[in-house]
Formats: C-alpha cells, sequence, structure tokens
C-alpha cells in the first residue's frame, strides 16, 4: 500500500476523491508532520513556516514525489531533491491570473495616482485634477521571465495597447535574448520582473541597470525580493532617478517596520499578497493533485516538474 504524508489543511477537499489503496497520514502542526513522513512515498506537506518544511523533507526518508502549492522551492534543501532523486512538482501556475491581475493593478494604481485619491476620500476632499496623468495606452513594457505567470501579463498588457518586449532564451518575433536587455533598458516605461529566484537572476537589477532606466520608469516586482539590490533599489527612488516601483515582494519578508521603503512616496508595497488575492487556489491545487496522483500511480509522468538543479 502507498503510503502518502498529507496537511490536514487539504483534507476536507481531498479525502472524499481519494483512490482506494492509498494509506494517508494527515497532520496538523510541524511534529506531527515529522511523524506522518516517516515512511511516506508521497509527501504534500507545505506549511507557513518554510523551515519547518525543510526540516519535514529531511525526515522523509522513504519520499519519491514531493507535491507543493509554492511555485518557488527555494528555501528547500536543493541537495536533498538532488541526492534522493525525489521528483517534485510544484505550484507553478495555480496562482498566475491573479498574479498577472496584480500586475495591471499596480500599473494603473501608479499611473492614475490612486493612492492620492485613496488619502483624499479619507480626508473628505474633493481634488479638480488627476494626481496621476500617465495612460498605459502607447506605452512599452519590458517583460522578464515568460512561464505561466509571465505568459498571462502579456496579453493583459497588450490589451492595455502596451507595446510589450518578452525576453526570453529563444528567438521570436517581439522578444529579446537575456544578452540583450540591458543594452535596451532605457526605451522602456514598465519594467516588470516575473522570473524564478535562481543564483542567475539574483540581484539582476543593480545599480547599474537602475541608471540605465528612464527617470520615469517603473519597476514591478511579482518574482522575489532578492533579484534586485534593494538598497541600490532605495537609493535610486530617493532620487528619483526613476519614477517608482511596485513591490510584492521585498527582502526581507516581512519589511521591518524600520525599513526605508515604508516612507517613500515613490514606492508601493503590496506584502507579497498578490497570489493571495483569490479564493481558489486551494480548489486548483487539490484538482491538480488529484489528476498528478492517479497518473503516478500508474507510473505515467507528473506535472509540472519542478527541477532542483535549475531551481525552478
Amino acid at each position: 500500500m502507498t503510503i502518502a504524508a498529507i496537511s490536514g489543511l487539504i483534507r476536507p477537499m481531498l479525502e472524499p476523491r481519494l483512490p482506494d489503496g492509498l494509506d494517508v497520514r494527515w497532520f496538523m502542526n510541524a511534529e506531527q508532520a515529522l511523524e506522518a513522513v516517516a515512511d511516506a512515498e508521497i509527501g504534500w506537506f507545505d506549511m507557513n513556516d518554510q523551515t519547518a518544511m525543510a526540516d519535514t523533507l529531511r525526515a522523509a526518508k522513504k519520499l519519491k514525489w514531493l507535491n507543493s502549492i509554492y511555485a518557488g522551492l527555494d528555501f528547500l534543501p536543493m541537495d536533498v531533491l538532488i541526492e534522493r532523486g525525489i521528483t517534485v512538482t510544484n505550484g507553478a501556475g495555480i496562482n498566475a491570473v491573479t498574479i498577472a491581475e496584480y500586475v495591471v493593478m499596480g500599473m494603473l494604481n501608479i499611473a492614475k495616482g490612486y493612492r492620492e485619491l485613496v488619502r483624499a476620500q479619507e480626508r473628505r476632499e474633493w481634488l479638480f485634477d488627476s494626481p496621476g496623468k500617465r495612460e498605459l495606452a502607447g506605452s512599452k513594457a519590458l517583460l522578464l521571465g515568460y512561464g505561466a505567470i509571465g505568459r498571462l501579463i502579456e496579453p493583459r498588457l497588450q490589451a492595455f495597447d502596451i507595446a510589450v518586449s518578452v525576453v526570453r532564451r529563444s528567438e521570436a518575433e517581439g522578444t529579446l535574448r537575456p544578452d540583450e536587455w540591458r543594452a535596451r533598458l532605457g526605451e522602456f516605461d514598465w519594467i516588470i520582473l516575473a522570473v524564478p529566484a535562481t543564483p542567475e537572476t539574483e540581484g539582476m537589477i543593480g545599480a547599474a541597470e537602475l541608471a540605465a532606466m528612464k527617470s520615469d520608469a517603473v519597476i514591478v516586482n511579482i518574482a522575489r525580493g532578492s533579484v534586485i539590490d534593494q538598497p541600490a533599489l532605495v537609493e535610486a527612488l530617493e532620487n528619483k532617478a526613476i519614477g517608482g516601483a511596485f513591490l510584492d515582494v521585498t527582502t526581507p519578508e516581512p519589511l521591518p517596520a524600520d525599513h526605508p521603503l515604508w516612507a517613500l512616496e515613490n514606492a508601493h508595497i503590496t506584502m507579497h499578497l498578490s497570489g493571495r488575492a483569490q479564493d481558489k487556489m486551494f480548489i486548483r491545487s487539490a484538482d491538480r493533485f488529484l489528476d498528478n496522483l492517479d497518473k503516478y500511480l500508474r507510473g505515467e509522468p507528473v506535472a509540472p516538474v519542478f527541477d532542483p538543479r535549475l531551481g525552478y
């Protein structure tokens, strides 16, 4: 009998639909997880405590397939996954729709000065001019990252008549290669980061890249805080060397209350909530897991597969 260790939080959506012959060890906390995974071949042990998740993985000596709702799994010990040959399916694309919508929200928020409108309403003050006068139509966006999220961002921006240039390894019309985009940074009004967190992408936007941008360019980061040199970004925003930043992710998270980013008028922080701004994540995740479970038990490939060697 195949043994699976699964978080009890997803139990109501899974239990009535699980196949016969599967021995499920449900758990509700980190301590129970360590016991549940001891003999498990299949594991789905997502927790808010990422350190506890890493500890649980190390304890799962017999694990063959790890499933996760997280798209980015850079907090797990990659060496353990590689050494044990564990197949990993992640949450790539599960929240892509709402994250892509967040990108559009952030751009419109900055373009139209919506923050000032909210403040004016709180003051009960009727404004006679718009605090934001940018139009999305006719602007240019550079999209770094063309995975499940990037592929949904592109058509949404195009619907606003934004010219989108995508960075891809494979050449296609309207795309830039990884060795081309830095030389073209000065052309874009919006720089959107949707890349995975890997050693290759860490600090990919630094002081040199920020200096090459237009003075009114806006960075939108829904990737990871680590892809931007954050001290360099703070300096650029303080000096108004760029127009602004819409940051769903920061380093660290949560951002300390005394961090200078909080006080900058041209920084907009949304506390890594873009993927949570929906009510279908667990439904989609359960459906995907059950589909993969059926394939796994039949010896067929599961998807989407996370490659610990690449980090995505």
